[in-house]
């Protein structure tokens, strides 16, 4: 008896090493070079070089190999299928973008809920039939190639419109001529973050050149833009040259025309900072006179009347203010204030109806005032429910407008506007079935950081939801670029609490949300306060009862996946499961591709040794430690992302995999005929949302139960 109980266990505990053995990954080969760069006299390795030229044959060979190994631990789940198909029933709600009004008729997106692509749409008039205008669906059988977007001109007739093949920043610029609906021969190639800025008369505007790709278009850096005219009916090969400074290759521009012609306004910026020199060329001029000479302020021109120019800035003034600008005789211009700067930040702006239209933040909610163009308050607006605002566009003399309204849990709501009474009516809602939100609870708290700065968060879940230590909570964050992450309502996050997850929204140093000085405490040599404003959260929810260890999972996009990168290597026993996405991994070399140099303004110089030091300190490919274990991670990039080039993925996945001390997957999902995120067709991002949120859920399950 005792030899048959001996070999029972023995048989028990076989299968459970077997069982436990075949959960382990059988990661792909990743092959090391000896690659070693000498960096302020540090030696640094760099053994996945190779992956920086992620369009060779070994490269896409190696993706794919990723690509099947991901796909057998990401497939086969009840939460995924679950998932999958709540998000289908969502997405057949319609969408609809604010609409723009341009001469007699308005515009907007729309999408029925099945279109891969939202088509856009004209209207004679309110209440007259829908028209569609461009059909992006059309242009390729996959959804792939999608509508950037459109720039229509001032009376209405025409829209210039720019295409992205496979999420490509690199757009395609035509035009359409409105009443019949008819595409003109111009093409205008190798544009990058441009729009189409028209000249009052109609007959052209302005856009952005990049020189021609020498070797790859995804990857050669992206230098020496410049400004072209583009006149309606010619060959881009007789565009007019506008402007460019070949000795200032870092030098970037954008032009605005006033309304009534008598002014360009340039803006000349370097990288993404958001201080800009200001220019102004006077009609019948050939030559710009500079009115701002060094990066030292942002200057946003809002509008002109005669000799009086309106501007948005920062100057003395962090969280912005309305000035003006009077131009005297033989060039002489003024500065004065109009709006002074208060204790709430700008977050968007604008002058329509011979108003200010300018919305405010507070604790990253909107507040929308109405001010005369001298300066004097006239009314807040009055809608019921907190959350975001966005709109209020159109010209100087224009009426109508329209707004929006939404939060984590209230659907977008669409205003029409009478800006002379300042009454509003409802325009458009959006409905989903089966969804009511008195169903769902959303709420903001308040936690302190490691340095005991406060900073907000942002809770919403299902009522019925039992909020405790086992309740799978995404923690989702951001931290820089000066970007606002404001209450929005969204398909995803409805997915994820709809199966009795938490969705939890930090607003992180870096951004937006308390105006320049809450940028700059994130920024720079401040990088490390973002990480421990995302890892407090964490704590903060943990503490407060809200999830813990096994039931958190962190992700971030971007500028956000270099938030979970550092975070989850900074603090790896403190999430259940870390989804780092298209992410800036590689902080040595970020400034080789593309528009990388540009971000430089942000995260600091590699040429320069302290700002080095810092990019080192927290480089998520380059602290990864060999035999630590790491939570289960689920690593995406896209085959054609040219923002944030999937190489930074895919040597941090590399990396990861060969050093990971226990049996954790770590997992890359790389998307094909997709970019940075923007253009993605439906099915395409139905199907990756899938993937992560089942995963993360699978993985949060098996913990916690």
């Amino acid at each position: 008896m005792k030899e048959e109980r001996f070999l029972f266990l023995c048989l028990v505990v076989c299968f459970v090493i077997l069982q436990s053995c075949t959960s382990i990954p059988n990661y792909p080969e990743s092959r090391k070079v000896s690659q070693i760069d000498v960096l302020h006299g540090i030696e640094i390795e760099d053994p996945y070089r190779w992956l920086e030229d992620f369009t060779s044959k070994e490269a896409e060979d190696w993706i794919n190999s990723q690509n099947a190994l991901t796909r057998k631990f990401i497939s086969n789940n009840q939460y995924r299928k679950k998932i999958k198909e709540n998000l289908e029933s969502i997405w057949v709600s319609d969408s609809k973008s604010i609409p723009t009004i341009r001469g007699d008729r308005i515009f907007y997106f729309f999408n029925e809920g099945s279109w891969q692509q939202n088509k856009f749409i004209t209207q004679a008039c309110d209440s007259c039939e829908p028209e569609v205008l461009i059909d992006p669906n059309t242009f390729s059988e996959d959804g792939t190639v999608s509508l950037a977007s459109v720039s229509i001109s001032p009376n209405g007739k025409l829209a210039a419109y720019s295409l992205s093949d496979g999420g490509s920043d690199w757009k395609t610029w035509k035009i359409l001529e409105v009443e019949t609906k008819q595409t003109l021969d111009d093409h205008l190639e190798w544009t990058k973050f441009s729009s189409a800025s028209w000249e009052p008369d109609n007959s052209g505007f302005y856009y952005l050149k990049y020189p021609e790709p020498k070797k790859e278009a995804l990857s050669d850096i992206n230098r020496n833009p410049q400004l072209y005219f583009h006149r309606v009916g010619s060959s881009q090969k007789t565009d007019t040259l506008i402007y460019e400074r070949p000795d200032k290759p870092n030098w970037s521009w954008s032009i605005q025309v006033s309304e009534d012609g008598l002014y360009r306004i340039l803006s000349i910026g370097e990288g993404t900072d958001d201080s800009n020199r200001l220019y102004i060329k006077f009609n019948g001029e050939d030559t710009f006179m500079p009115i701002v000479e060094e990066l030292v302020a942002t200057y946003t021109f809002l509008g002109s009347e005669g000799n009086n120019l309106w501007f948005f800035t920062n100057l003395n003034s962090p969280n912005g203010k309305i000035v003006k600008l009077v131009i005297g005789n033989e060039g002489s211009f003024e500065w004065k204030d109009v709006i002074k700067e208060t204790k709430s930040s700008i977050s968007r702006l604008s002058l329509i109806n011979n108003k200010f239209v300018i919305t405010y933040l507070i604790d990253t909610q909107s507040d929308v005032r109405f001010f005369n163009l001298d300066g004097t308050f006239i009314s807040r607006l009055n809608l019921q429910g907190k959350g975001t605002l966005n709109g209020f566009n159109g010209k100087k003399e224009d009426r109508f407008t329209y707004f929006s309204f939404s939060n984590y849990i209230t659907p977008t709501k669409i205003y029409r506007m009478d800006l002379n009474t300042l009454s509003y009516e409802d325009y458009w809602s959006e409905s989903l079935p089966g969804f009511n939100t008195a169903d769902f609870n959303t709420e903001l708290r308040f936690y302190k950081s490691k340095d005991g700065t406060t900073i907000p968060l942002h809770l919403s879940y299902k009522k019925d939801t039992q909020v405790d230590a086992k309740v799978p909570v995404l923690l989702y964050g951001y931290g820089g670029f000066n970007i606002s992450i404001l209450p929005s309502f969204s398909k995803t996050y409805l997915a994820w609490m709809n199966q009795g997850g938490v969705v939890a929204i930090a607003n992180l140093r870096g951004g937006a949300e308390y105006g320049d000085k809450w940028h700059e405490s994130g920024m720079l040599m401040n990088k490390q306060n973002v990480f421990d404003d995302f890892a407090y959260a964490a704590k903060f929810l943990h503490a407060s009862g809200i999830g813990s260890k096994q039931s958190t999972a962190i992700q971030g996009r971007s500028n956000g996946g270099l938030l979970v990168g550092a975070t989850m290597l900074q603090n790896p026993d403190l999430f259940a499961v870390t989804i780092p996405q298209v992410g800036v991994m590689d902080m040595l070399r970020f400034s080789k591709f593309t528009i990388g140099w540009a971000w430089e303004s942000d995260y600091g110089s590699v040429d320069n040794k302290e700002e080095f030091l810092n990019l080192l300190s927290y480089s998520p490919y380059h602290n990864i430690e060999e035999g630590q274990c790491y939570p289960p991670t689920l690593i995406t990039t896209a085959n054609r992302d040219d923002r944030v080039v999937p190489s930074h993925s895919l040597k941090f996945a590399a990396r990861l995999q060969k050093a990971q001390g226990c049996r954790n997957p770590i997992l890359l999902r790389v998307e094909t005929r997709a970019g940075h995120g923007s253009g993605t067709p439906r099915n395409k991002r139905i199907e990756e949302i899938a993937d992560i949120y089942g995963y993360a859920l699978s993985v949060i399950k098996d913990k916690v139960n």
